[in-house]
């Protein structure tokens, strides 16, 4: 991610108004009032999804159909996954310890990720997205973002970092245990509040998770069975996540400091519609939530109208691609960032 150049977009030398004036745009048109009524359906159908998926593969957990079972309970969690995102973002609810427990009951009990963890590693990238020192979720990992990361690696990582491009989705078969791993590494430690509630949540899940695989089937079916859904599962969540930052700028000082630069010139939409917003769980929204996060999913796109005419309005660059577009942008700028080791490697 390389900073936008100097001449690219609004002048940034002094303080704007912007975030103000599309604020007051999106609150005279009110689409920051309460939509419970979607919300209620996506709980109803997160709920027979899960509940369904379940019966099922306690029916054929002795076949090997039940894989076609972990496939969709790899999207029903993902599902879960989303919802839970917009409770945190207290889309759902104002009250505190409303969305605190419905989030820990969306994350740590139905899917055994910590949400007390992912809260606080979500709100630092709220506040600083695709800044490479305050957010995690472009810190080098296996996968790095920027070249001034990838020119540090060395050995296995190095290697890693040069075919990035190619391993990205290979990788993201592993992400869901990565999750799981990270959020009970994260509760072991002090410092999160509830952490004995949210321990004792996910061990409830995995309790639960483990005695349906034990009783309703074979132990190499029960290996498939965890390959296929959590495997999916972090495919799932990886290309739903990956178009909405990954390879968009880093910030200057100046634009940084701006409320409205900082998370428009970070930010990627995905075009679609319908259908493009519940698989991707109103995320394709990302410059309108970013902007407005604790705004209901289902104002997003009467949002996106204001600010994308706002943008232009104001010679804002506004990006926004198809979702083919968005991947093929991600993979090409993966390539690049690994290319400085690829040609070390070559001299």
């Amino acid at each position: 991610m390389a900073p936008l150049p100097t001449d690219s977009g609004p002048r940034t030398d002094q303080p704007t108004r912007m975030y103000a004036e599309v604020a007051a745009l999106v609150r005279e048109a009110g689409l920051m009032r309460r939509r419970l009524r979607p919300y209620a359906v996506l709980f109803l159908v997160n709920a027979i999804g899960l509940v369904g998926g379940v019966l099922a593969v306690v029916v054929s957990g002795d076949t090997w159909w039940v894989l076609v079972w972990a496939a969709v309970l790899a999207v029903v969690y993902t599902q879960i996954g989303f919802l839970g995102h917009d409770i945190a973002h207290r889309q759902v609810s104002r009250r505190p310890r409303v969305c605190t427990a419905l989030g820990m009951v969306h994350a740590n009990l139905l899917t055994g990720l910590s949400y007390g963890w992912w809260m606080a590693k979500h709100n630092a990238h709220h506040a600083h997205p695709n800044d490479l020192e305050t957010d995690p979720d472009v810190h080098a990992g296996v996968i790095v973002f920027d070249l001034s990361q990838a020119v540090s690696r060395r050995g296995w990582r190095a290697t890693v970092t040069k075919y990035q491009a190619w391993l990205f989705l290979p990788l993201l078969l592993f992400e869901a245990l990565n999750l799981h791993v990270a959020s009970v590494r994260a509760l072991v430690r002090r410092g999160i509040r509830h952490r004995v509630v949210e321990l004792s949540l996910i061990g409830v899940h995995l309790g639960a998770y483990v005695a349906i695989l034990a009783l309703t089937m074979t132990l190499w079916r029960a290996i498939a069975f965890v390959a296929v859904h959590q495997g999916l599962r972090g495919v799932y969540l990886g290309l739903a996540f990956a178009p909405n930052h990954k390879g968009m700028p880093t910030m200057t000082k100046a634009q940084g400091a701006d409320p409205f630069l900082r998370q428009v010139l970070t930010a990627r939409n995905v075009r679609g519609g319908p259908a493009t917003d519940w698989v991707l769980g109103g995320l394709n929204y990302q410059i309108e939530h970013h902007l407005f996060p604790s705004m209901p999913r289902a104002n997003l796109p009467a949002a996106q109208d204001l600010v994308r005419r706002y943008c232009i309005g104001h010679d804002v660059p506004y990006l926004e691609t198809s979702g083919p577009a968005s991947y093929a942008e991600v993979l090409r700028h993966l390539h690049a960032v690994g290319a400085p080791l690829r040609r070390t490697r070559a001299a």
